[in-house]
């Protein structure tokens, strides 16, 4: 009996330190990971990466990871008017396969969100545009209450619009106004309007392979959507 109670001691010890040595492996890919693309981004600060399953030694050898999730706060996204800060991006990657010697990665599928809020999105705006949450329409959908302050004709207008966010071409949300108030006396006003509140904003720097899926806005901000499929990673 006391023969068998050490062998099981044993086993138990050998089992703890293989979970210690998995958890520890596990922590460094993750270290790692978020270093590499931090370099890659040229992100201020290195992501929140978390790899999923057990064991993680298993996954590494067959070179297929199930789950890994990243959370970036603070990205900059290129854009056709310069830059636009992100808040948030929380990108979860499913079937990640690793390739050319563990220097790059593919994930079958990916889903995610990208948290632009109204301060930033205001900041990206041109000058006399502010930008705050609208509330709900009658449909339900969040609404994104622009304010514009101009001159013209020696006038000085100030208004408060409705606008709506959609996505276009996968890559590019957009703001449009609802209605363009009508003020007598000023030609061409709501061309000016428009041309100044009515924003397209195409984000680069996405993964290859994950494109915009929707777009809504909330209380908290403008919250894009993502989706991709083999999802190329560096």
């Amino acid at each position: 009996m006391r023969a068998v109670r050490r062998l099981l001691i044993v086993l138990v010890v050998f089992g703890v330190l293989l979970v210690a040595a998995d958890r520890a492996a596990v922590a460094f890919a993750e270290t790692e990971v978020a270093e590499r693309a931090q370099r890659s981004q040229g992100l201020s600060t290195a992501p929140d990466v978390e790899i999923h399953g057990f064991p993680f030694l298993t996954q590494v050898v067959g070179k297929d990871l199930e789950k890994v999730t990243a959370v970036v706060d603070g990205a900059e996204a290129g854009t056709q008017d310069g830059t636009l800060r992100i808040e948030r991006i929380t990108t979860e990657l499913h079937d990640v396969r690793l390739k050319d010697n563990y220097s790059s990665a593919v994930a079958a599928t990916a889903t995610g969100t990208a948290l632009i809020s109204y301060a930033d999105l205001g900041e990206a705006a041109p000058d006399g545009v502010s930008v705050a949450y609208g509330g709900k329409g009658d449909d339900g959908a969040g609404r994104v209450k622009v304010t514009l302050s101009l001159s013209v004709l020696g006038r000085s207008v100030e208004h408060s619009l409705n606008s709506r966010v959609s996505v276009r071409d996968g890559n590019t949300f957009r703001l449009r106004a609802e209605d363009i108030p009508v003020v007598d006396g000023v030609p061409g006003l709501e061309g000016m309007v428009r041309e100044r509140i009515d924003m397209d904003r195409k984000l680069g720097g996405l993964p290859s392979g994950i494109t915009m899926d929707g777009v809504r806005a909330t209380e908290d901000g403008i919250v894009i959507s993502l989706k991709g499929t083999d999802v190329r990673l560096a």
